[in-house]
């Protein structure tokens, strides 16, 4: 049992959280509008509250106290007494325990009952009534740690823009079913930090995992209820702590042994993170930390309404940008995950959602501002989802200089055109080099857009070209959920099939789409699993499939070894020349005083782009010559970077097409490197010249390199 504490100091209003400083430990919460906060201590084991201590000090809204008494591995919670008026926004509970924002580490889990939400589940009056029952029993424990790691010479790997690969995964489904990786580990952060996960991903040519939201989160009730789990991830309750279901005993250690791992191997880690909402919904939710520390604080509310939320998310709430102390919240945690926990980068869920200043979208918004001028976060990747669900949410190309963004109309242009739409070519063209006409004008560069054909958010590549449609009946919402708009095509099947033609034709095309990513520029981003064919049985939103619908199968067959092969080359090929991830926009003009242009587009008949042609709506075939005298860019010594020259043929129309080679690119000879009409990616012809076609066949690419012998 654990004797009480009689001391209680101060302290000092920051660092805000639970604060070991090696004799006692700081504890402060930020609390506008609270009249008092307690500390609630527990017992070792966590069943039972032993003490509630009052904080001593308020400074700026800030309460704080500090006990010499105390030591890491204590269990806390937080009681805040104040207002219960929704009609006014403020929703103070003292009977609901709550988590700490700051929160370094999280013991047990959200047993859900109806004394977690600050008023009668069913009253007639709703959120306005006022709950009396105690919620301990089902609420996790914040614990204070010992931030002490041995991190040795780790450092970050800096991988630069235009060299960078990034594969997004998430931590269990990644290794749950790995058969390689020891079976107490799969699932975790130390599975993703083992040898043969390691070299796998050094073998694929990977220089950064983006993971998957792993803030500690909460699965919503009506899930657990259905017996489901809120599987991704997208539902964050505290920002320091990693989420420990991925832990054997030790989230924050075993998080910054799998960091060190994977810097050994060259490999960055950027993490998925949702700072636009979190975990506690919409007026009728549960009470948990934000909502009970200080509501009309931490949250948007509608200024003529503030019982109710304005909710650009999707999800209920959003976290309110304007309020200095939730800014500082962000930038505390962003800070902390780079310098505590060595990470290498962002990704911004929603990031629209954090540009609004007041309605609208700001783009010089004041979150951005301070990032931009952060010492640390100004040097790690930042990465945006570019938008969010309320009106004007939409802002792809929009995002500040020294900022990449989630491409969708990348996305939606590759897929629709391997598919055979129609007048796509010059839309698909621009997504190819890099989406100038986004990124150019604000002077960005071509790695400003990550690339990206499938992500955890849809099909996966196999199921894009295996479904018409959704198959989400497993969520248990009628199918309901997920997009229509997949711009997917089942080529005569619907789902899996045992006719050798659909089958080969699905191959070829996802070796098609692999190609164009992995050659494009821009970052391209692949989707764990693509290159072994992981199929999510045509669920498009398998958010709440914690099981073998999510999860990576590594069971190895013939066509899984294939793809895994064809991938590797194209990322080594990209690796190899530095044409396919230039660090500036292709210019179209001659070069080096030359009549030949560092790019041209031309048709099967050889001759270079109209612009008419542009413009066709039958047309699905163009090809491009990309000169490698023409990168204009220079290595880290200052040395001028060449490279040999390609040709790339695509045609997604379903006939061969006899593709002239344009004879002013000079007599060759052409070497094919790839054409993706063979089922190893790997053509068994030789040289091609100048003015001599080359038979590209229906549904394929094909890579030529000049002069390759």
């Amino acid at each position: 049992m654990m004797e009480p504490i009689t001391i209680v100091g101060p302290g000092r209003p920051y660092p805000r959280g639970a604060t070991w400083d090696g004799n006692g430990v700081n504890f402060a919460l930020f609390a506008g509008h609270a009249e008092k906060v307690e500390l609630a201590l527990f017992e070792a084991g966590g069943k039972r509250e032993v003490q509630r201590i009052a904080l001593p000090e308020c400074t700026g809204d800030v309460w704080h106290g500090y006990l010499p008494e105390a030591r890491p591995g204590l269990l806390y919670g937080y009681r805040v007494h104040g207002p219960y008026h929704p009609e006014s926004g403020h929703r103070y509970n003292p009977h609901k325990l709550l988590l700490d924002p700051y929160a370094k580490a999280f013991v047990g889990g959200i047993r859900w009952s109806d004394a977690h939400f600050g008023y009668h589940v069913g009253h007639p009056k709703a959120d306005l009534s006022f709950d009396r029952r105690d919620d301990a029993a089902g609420m996790p424990r914040c614990q204070v740690i010992d931030a002490a790691f041995t991190w040795s010479d780790d450092r970050h790997p800096n991988v630069p823009w235009h060299e960078t690969v990034i594969y997004e995964l998430h931590v269990k489904g990644f290794t749950r079913l790995h058969p390689q990786v020891p079976e107490c580990l799969r699932g975790t952060y130390l599975g993703l930090a083992s040898l043969p996960v390691i070299e796998y991903l050094t073998r694929l040519g990977i220089t950064a995992v983006e993971l998957m939201p792993v803030h500690t989160f909460v699965d919503e009730r009506r899930l657990v209820e259905k017996g489901l789990c809120n599987y991704w991830g997208y539902n964050s309750i505290g920002y320091f702590a990693p989420e420990n279901r991925y832990a054997l005993s030790d989230p924050v250690g075993e998080f910054k042994t799998m960091v060190k791992a994977l810097h050994a191997a060259g490999i960055e880690v950027i993490l998925d993170v949702v700072y636009n909402h979190t975990g506690e919904g919409d007026h009728l939710g549960p009470t948990l930390a934000f909502r009970g520390i200080d509501n009309a604080r931490y949250y948007r509310l509608k200024p003529d309404e503030p019982r109710y939320y304005l909710d650009y998310t999707g999800c209920g709430n959003t976290l309110n940008m304007r309020e200095p102390h939730v800014l500082q919240l962000i930038m505390d945690s962003l800070r902390y995950w780079v310098t505590e926990m060595h990470v290498d980068g962002f990704r911004f869920d929603l990031a629209s959602a954090l540009a609004r200043e007041l309605h609208e979208v700001d783009r010089l918004g004041a979150f951005f501002d301070i990032i931009q001028q952060d010492p640390v976060l100004n040097q790690v990747k930042l990465i945006a989802e570019p938008w969010d669900l309320g009106e004007g949410g939409y802002q792809v190309g929009n995002f500040p200089p020294g900022w990449a963004e989630w491409n969708d109309k990348y996305r939606d242009a590759v897929r629709a055109y391997w598919r055979g739409d129609g007048g796509l070519i010059g839309e698909f063209a621009r997504r190819f080099t890099g989406s100038s006409d986004l990124y150019g004008k604000s002077g960005r560069s071509p790695h400003a857009s990550i690339n990206f054909v499938t992500a955890h958010d849809g099909f996966t590549l196999h199921d894009l070209v295996s479904y018409e449609r959704k198959h989400n009946e497993a969520n248990l919402e009628d199918n309901r959920d997920g997009t229509d708009n997949n711009l997917s095509c089942n080529y005569g099947v619907e789902g899996e099939t045992d006719d050798p033609a659909i089958n080969a034709l699905r191959a070829r095309q996802k070796r098609n789409l692999l190609a164009t990513l992995l050659l494009s520029q821009g970052v391209p981003m692949l989707l764990a699993g693509d290159e072994i064919c992981r199929t999510q049985r045509g669920n498009n939103n398998a958010y709440c499939q914690d099981n073998e619908i999510s999860w990576v199968d590594w069971e190895p067959n013939e066509a899984k070894q294939r793809l895994l092969a064809y991938v590797q080359r194209l990322v080594a090929l990209r690796r190899e020349h530095p044409i396919f991830r230039r660090r500036h926009f292709f210019q179209g003009r001659p070069i080096h005083g030359k009549d030949v242009k560092d790019i041209v587009w031309f048709d099967p008949r050889g001759a270079e782009m109209s612009e008419q042609q542009w413009n066709e709506h039958f047309a699905r075939c163009l090809g491009v010559y990309l000169d490698g005298r023409g990168i204009t860019e220079r290595d880290p010594l200052g040395r001028p970077i060449q490279d040999a020259s390609f040709v790339l043929l695509f045609n997604a129309y379903h006939e061969t097409i006899p593709f002239q080679l344009p004879p002013f690119l000079g007599v060759g000879p052409w070497h094919v490197l790839l054409d993706t009409a063979f089922e190893d990616g790997l053509s068994p012809d030789g040289d091609y010249h100048g003015g001599e076609p080359y038979p590209l066949q229906g549904h394929a690419l094909a890579l030529l390199q000049l002069n390759a012998g």
